[in-house]
Order: structure tokens, then sequence, then C-alpha cells
């Protein structure tokens, strides 16, 4: 037996250098092209397909693969860790994107994403705040990789209205990331990447980009009976404009005054799809001997989301007209770099909850807490059980972050004072579980949920105890519109 064994290896080693003799490499894409649609639901694909044309989703759809039982296995679920984990392809708990932000015990004060004092914004001179690089994410991404793979030759590049929607697709080794300040009007990178902006994109920001959509009012695309998935047009738990009566359609905007409202319109997607098309001509994307990457992200449908809620008017007629933006960007890209010579994916950085007020409208329970009023019930109960002291430091992302000073001086370990706390936070309305973030593999919650947890938690950035909410709850800042 031992023999007959060596003798099929033999012949198998065989037949493997023979086979390497003969392969060559498959092709390579000449480009590839990521796109991330920030808050887009699945859901959304299918309940307003009858208003999409044959271009857009549809399309890719048809002519694609359909992930149809794709999930996110960590919370929280924002902006930040959604591109993060797309693009890594790992978890918060070890790439540390933890959050759009958290609390940094070492300077005691709330970090940013892509926040990075080391650099400065690269645009207009009245910009001087908006410091931003990648430097926060532990780990590559797909895009890092590719650069590694072919010793830089690929060209890599983020473009979204969102910073952190640029910035932490192109990952670390981009040749550039663009992102939208509405305040300036203009596109803007960092210092990580470059001196001074391109010709090409000064020469866009030279024209007013988002003028041409601010010089009209943003009304339906479709006539206002083919609006069938939605709420009625105007409801209570919708957010107004700055000087609307109501939420009713048209929305003007002319009298807003600053460019930055284009987020909040579907035309901020529009001049993404733009901008997407600027970048690929300019920057020959798909015209070089390596594979270049463009990650792409549409930021409009989180803004018009959040304001606006899952079931509304407004979400329907932000998707139909994104449809339309998408078959105009697949038709740009068929013609630049042909069709066949790109590979492109679309999903989605996190999902929606729906609107609280339009749940219990339903009779549905669901409630919503704000976090600063989270904050205060939190104290006073540490102060409850604890004795009145600054025993809270900080609270964001549903977490509970402990003053290490305070704990030590009364000769607490933060087990204890979890201890002492639980039973009150779990009375808090709509507060399901309370975890001790350093024992969650002990807590009693399903499995499910406690990996989800633990997938999230870098503990150098994370807090001490975890509040989970009821189905339906969420934390709002603001009393109208929903969160992720």
């Amino acid at each position: 037996m031992r023999n007959r064994a060596i003798i099929l290896l033999g012949i198998c080693l065989q037949s493997v250098l023979c086979m390497c003799q003969t392969v060559t490499p498959p092709p390579q894409p000449k480009l590839v092209v990521g796109i991330v649609v920030d808050q887009m639901a699945y859901e959304f694909l299918y309940r307003y397909a009858d208003k999409y044309g044959s271009t857009g989703f549809q399309r890719l759809m048809q002519e694609g693969y359909n992930c149809a039982d794709a999930h996110y296995n960590y919370i929280p679920t924002y902006t930040g860790p959604g591109h993060a984990s797309i693009y890594t392809g790992s978890i918060p708990a070890i790439n540390g994107i933890v959050s759009n932000d958290w609390y940094d015990r070492n300077t005691k004060s709330y970090m940013y994403v892509t926040s990075d004092s080391t650099v400065h914004v690269v645009g207009p001179p009245s910009i001087t705040n908006n410091m931003q690089s990648p430097a926060n994410m532990l780990t590559t991404t797909i895009t890092d990789m590719l650069k590694l793979s072919d010793q830089q030759r690929s060209k890599v590049i983020g473009i979204a209205l969102k910073d952190r929607g640029a910035i932490l697709p192109a990952g670390h080794s981009a040749d550039a990331a663009y992102w939208y300040d509405g305040y300036a009007n203009a596109w803007v990178s960092s210092s990580y990447y470059m001196d001074t902006l391109p010709q090409w994109v000064q020469d866009v920001n030279a024209t007013v980009p988002a003028e041409k959509y601010l010089n009209r009012n943003w009304d339906l695309f479709l006539p206002p009976t083919a609006y069938t998935n939605a709420t009625a047009d105007s409801v209570d738990w919708e957010t107004k404009y700055i000087g609307e009566a109501s939420t009713k359609f048209p929305h003007y905007l002319l009298f807003q005054g600053i460019s930055e409202i284009i987020k909040s319109t579907p035309f901020g997607n529009s001049l993404t799809e733009e901008f997407a098309e600027a970048v690929i001509r300019q920057e020959g994307m798909g015209k070089h001997s390596a594979t270049d990457f463009l990650c792409v992200s549409f930021s409009s449908t989180d803004y018009v989301g959040h304001a606006y809620g899952p079931h509304s008017v407004e979400i329907e007629d932000t998707y139909i007209r994104l449809d339309r933006d998408l078959g105009k960007f697949l038709h740009y890209l068929d013609e630049q770099v042909g069709k066949g010579n790109y590979v492109l994916f679309l999903t989605a950085d996190h999902g929606v909850a729906p609107v609280p007020q339009y749940m219990q409208s339903l009779q549905i329970p669901s409630g919503s807490v704000t976090a600063e009023g989270m904050l205060q019930t939190i104290k006073a109960i540490a102060d409850r059980n604890l004795g009145a002291d600054a025993w809270i430091e900080a609270y964001t992302n549903q977490q509970i972050y402990l003053n290490d000073s305070t704990v030590q001086a009364h000769h607490f370990t933060k087990q204890e004072v979890f201890h002492a706390m639980q039973s009150d936070l779990q009375k808090i309305n709509g507060v399901a579980f309370v975890l001790d973030m350093q024992h969650v593999q002990d807590a009693t919650l399903p499995s499910l949920m406690r990996e989800t947890v633990i997938n999230g938690i870098y503990p150098k950035r994370c807090g001490d105890i975890q509040l989970l909410f009821d189905p339906y709850w969420i934390e709002a800042y603001r009393p109208t519109g929903t969160t992720h």
C-alpha cells in the first residue's frame, strides 16, 4: 500500500507539472468598478422594479449575478464600517472601523472614522478643517492588494459625496480619493494623496457643478399616481427643509443658499455619476497595462433615507432617479472602456430601519430614544447604584465608556460596576439586552447575536457596556426620520 501511494503521488505530480507548462494566466479586466449605494435595502431591487428602466438595476439583475442571501455579521452597521467591511473583507474587530466615530480614551475626545490631524484638505483655500485619510483603518483592502499585486501599476481612485465613502474603499495605497464639500461647492481631496488638485478637477470645480441642479425644484420624476409603493406625500414623521411648511412635493431648493443641500436630494447622485465619468475620462481608467479600480459610492440615498424614511415618496423617487443614473453610467462604461472589459459590482454599506412613528401608526411596537437622554439616564443609574461620582466618561454607539479613574478610586472592577448597573439598565424602555463587553461570550442571548456583537468589538475603540435595543427601536438624533 505504501508503494502504491508513492506511485499515485508521482502520477499526480507529473500531471501538475504538465499542466503548469501549458496553462496561461486568465485575462484580467481593464477596470473594476465597485459601487456602494449608501443605505440601500435589498428589497428596493424589487419594491420599485416596475418603475425602473431596462438599463440600470434591471440590467445588472439580468446580465449579472445576484447574491440574494448576503448579511453583515457585526454591529453597528454604519457607513464607515460598511465600506471598510466591503473592501477589506473583514470585520470591525479586525479592521478597527467600529463606527462612523468613537470615543478615544487617550485623547478624551471623539474620533471621526477618517480623521487625521497629520494631513490637510486639498481644495479651495476657504476649507481648513477637513483633514481626512484612511489611517484609522488597520487592514488592507482589495484595492491595496491590487496595488501590491502589480507593483503599483494599477490606478485606484475613490469618489463619493461623503469623505468616508471615498477614502475607505480606495484604501491606503490609492492614487486619489475625492469627496464633495457642499459649503465650498467643490470636489476636494487630502494631502495624504496629493499636494494640489489635478487641473481637470480644478476645471470641474470652476463650473460650480451643483449649481445647475440647485437652480430647480425637486419635483417628482414620474406622475404622482405612479408612486404606489410609498406613504402619503407629506406625513408628520418626515424632516422638512429649512423654510418649508410641509414635506409635500415639490421641494424648493433655490432659497437654501448653500450647495450642501444637494446631498439630501437625488441630484447628489447625479453629481456623483457625472464626476465618475470625468474620473474615467481624465485619468484614463481602464486604459493602462494593469487593471484599474474605481470605487464609487452614491451617498444621497442615505441622506434622503434618514430624513424621510424607507417608505416615503422621496426615497421612491430617489431610487427611480438613481436607476437612470446607473443606466447612464453603465452606458458610458460600455463606450469608454468597452463592454466585456470591465467588472462591476453593486452593494450597500448598511440597511435602514422603518420610521418609528410610521410603525406605531400601524400598531407595530417601536420607539426611539436620544443619545443625550440615554446618557443622562445612564449617569443617574450609576449614581443611584454606586454613589454619586463621575462614573460615565462617554456614551456613543449604544456603548457606555466607564471612567477608569473613578472605578479604580472606588476599588471596583469594571465587571462589578456592570453588575451593579445591569438590572436598572435593563429596565430602560426599548433596551433588550445589557452586555459586559469583556465577557460577551458569557451573555445570555442568541448565539447569532452574540457573534454579531463580538465581531464588532475592537477593544481600543469600544466601550465597556453594550446596550442592544428591542426590534424597531432606534437611537435618533432628531425627532423625525430614521437611522440605520
